[in-house]
């Protein structure tokens, strides 16, 4: 389906068409006939398969000649609020819109003030959306439009209640329509979305594979010792415009990063305790292409669109088989070729056996010779560490770290 078959307003025609649009990709041909009529939907999609411009489409043309009514996008975390926002801005360039970007971690002023210009799309985070209805800056009464995007990540991060609370502050099921997205859909998202929307129109866009076909994946075995030189050699043939590295731990985040710098690598790293500030500034730079290279723990696998990334690796496989999936979905997003590595050392290849099995498929594996590891300039510099420890994956008497599912993010 192309989207002028849509019979979308001109001016939202304009947006698509700057953001290069021009047919639907599944989720979106399924969802829109429904979402445009004003049925409430509850999908099932992953991320990178075109969902948010579903919501952001349906909301320019359902607000459009409707006055006193908003918009509001729930979303898990601050990054993928920014991130929506810039896209609402992308393909509502030519629509009339202010949009509200509310997340903690900065000030209340800026935001407080935003909603008082008059938003009519507000995109934020549940405890700052919550802070602000409780303070009375945020009313709730005049959303006409709800979405929840990334419910079963809203889940897992513990924000079940505070979902519960808002849908019961806002207008009741017949007078809004709602939009629930999630990559899965578990008893608890459909009891979420049985509970507080509409006959919602259950929709699901699995894809054959978890893993995306178009992600070129390849897997490398290498000692502790060595990754780091093996890193650089990757780093060195292939040459990537930009590139995200994850790791399990956020030291080793640090780590990697402080060493890439040593051997003349421009990047930067991204934890959950960095500053807002900061990882706003860092993500800018890896989209912008003045950081080409990306270090990250999980906390940036989920909700994070980067256009066009040439490279994702995995310098720690994951504990969890759906962060795999998750990590290596950055790459090949809506149809687009990518590449996915993964370093498997003896801390965390005991992961691999599940991570294959959930994915259906056999890594393949390249035994690489000695011309692929690279000089590590930062081998005999002195590293941060307590004693005991090796790149922060063993604990002080040198055994293994437990094979639990806790992670860091």
């Amino acid at each position: 389906m192309r989207f002028d078959e849509l019979q979308l307003d001109e001016r939202t025609m304009l947006g698509i068409a700057d953001a290069g649009f021009t047919e639907c990709t599944p989720v979106q041909a399924a969802t829109l006939v429904h979402s445009l009529a004003g049925r409430d939907i509850c999908a099932q999609s992953q991320t990178g398969t075109g969902k948010t411009a579903v919501f952001l489409l349906t909301i320019f043309q359902r607000l459009k000649g409707v006055q006193g009514k908003k918009a509001m996008i729930i979303v898990p975390t601050r990054e993928l609020a920014v991130q929506v926002e810039r896209e609402a801005e992308l393909l509502g360039a030519h629509l009339d819109y202010r949009t509200a970007c509310i997340y903690g971690g900065v000030g209340y002023k800026s935001q407080e003030q935003q909603l008082k210009q008059g938003a009519n799309i507000i995109v934020g985070t549940p405890g700052r959306i919550l802070d602000l209805h409780r303070s009375g800056k945020l009313g709730f009464r005049d959303i006409a439009i709800l979405v929840i995007d990334e419910a079963d990540r809203l889940f897992d991060m513990g924000f079940i209640a505070d979902l519960r609370k808002m849908l019961r502050a806002m207008p009741p099921v017949h007078k809004r329509q709602t939009m629930l997205f999630s990559a899965t859909l578990s008893f608890l998202v459909k009891e979420l979305a049985w509970q507080y929307m509409n006959d919602p129109v259950e929709i699901e866009i699995a894809p054959e594979k978890l893993t995306v076909d178009t992600v070129t994946q390849e897997l490398y075995h290498a000692g502790n010792e060595e990754k780091m030189s093996l890193l650089l050699g990757l780093l060195h043939r292939e040459k990537p415009r930009n590139c995200m590295i994850f790791t399990n731990m956020k030291s080793t985040a640090e780590n990697v990063a402080r060493r890439l710098k040593m051997n003349g690598f421009t990047c930067e790293f991204i934890t959950g305790d960095l500053p807002q500030k900061k990882r706003i500034e860092v993500i800018d730079g890896l989209k912008s292409g003045r950081v080409p290279i990306l270090v990250a723990t999980n906390v940036a696998a989920r909700g994070l669109h980067v256009d066009d990334l040439d490279l994702v690796i995995n310098y720690d496989i994951p504990e969890d088989c759906e962060d795999y999936v998750h990590r290596i979905g950055r790459t090949a997003r809506v149809g687009k070729d990518g590449k996915a590595i993964s370093i498997a050392c003896e801390d965390y290849v005991y992961a691999l056996e599940s991570i294959e099995k959930y994915v259906g498929m056999k890594i393949p594996v390249v035994w690489p010779d000695a011309s692929l590891y690279a000089e590590d300039k930062s081998r005999d510099v002195r590293r941060s560490r307590r004693p005991g420890r090796r790149d922060g994956f063993r604990d002080r008497r040198g055994a293994p770290r437990p094979r639990g599912n806790r992670r860091q993010r």
